[in-house]
């Protein structure tokens, strides 16, 4: 970013070395106060948000004709009567912790523009989602049931990619003993946990380790782990 483009406070009323050390501290981030650096975070984010936008979508559209995991999904979606098209997938700003969503009553996933480490994390991100829906309008999940929402964090995160061993060196989990398992078991509980019908850590860690090997090995519609 040019550091021209962004305006430090109150830097017109100050001495020629303040505005330069103030100018300094915007441009890396060293010596601003909170509200500071909400500030320039914000700026940042406004800036990057036009490309960040273009290369969501640009990537989507790719995936959506020429990746085989997601196009086998949609397929099998459409043939449980549930259709996703392009106007489903939804590129939008999200919070740093996350990379996509979906809304199981009407089918719409958010990607989380700026926040894909390469196109192959959108491709898994968006296979995870797809899997959540194909389990709505397979099995008719009631989300709020905390065995349920388990299991199908379990098979989304084992069937679409996101533990896969070069993927969790990069997160600095890595073991050469049952890394596959130790991931899947770890991001259900997260997203367990998240759920508003989940009390605590505790409940989320206990539907998962309940339903865990039976939706593990549950790879439907795939024949095998992807």
């Amino acid at each position: 970013m040019n550091p021209g483009n962004s305006t430090p406070p109150s830097e017109s009323h100050e001495p020629a070395f303040e505005r330069w050390r103030h100018r300094l501290a915007w441009t890396t981030g060293l010596g601003l106060t909170s509200e500071e650096s909400l500030r320039r975070d914000q700026e940042r984010q406004a800036e990057l948000a036009p490309a960040q936008l273009a290369q969501c979508r640009q990537w989507k559209a790719d995936l959506l004709s020429s990746s085989p995991k997601i196009t086998f999904m949609l397929k099998h979606l459409e043939l449980l009567g549930t259709p996703i098209g392009p106007e489903f997938l939804h590129c939008t700003p999200c919070q740093p912790t996350h990379a996509g969503g979906t809304d199981p009553d009407t089918g719409n996933i958010v990607l989380c523009q700026g926040r894909f480490m390469s196109k192959k994390h959108m491709e898994d991100t968006i296979t995870h989602e797809l899997l959540h829906l194909y389990d709505q309008s397979r099995f008719s999940v009631d989300w709020s049931n905390l065995r349920h929402h388990a299991c199908s964090e379990v098979r989304a995160s084992n069937l679409s990619g996101d533990c896969r061993w070069g993927r969790e060196v990069r997160r600095l989990f890595f073991s050469f003993s049952k890394q596959h398992q130790a991931c899947v078991r770890r991001r259900a509980v997260a997203s367990v946990q998240a759920n508003p019908s989940c009390p605590d850590r505790a409940a989320a860690e206990r539907a998962v380790n309940e339903v865990f090997d039976s939706c593990f090995k549950d790879t439907r519609p795939f024949d095998e782990i992807y």
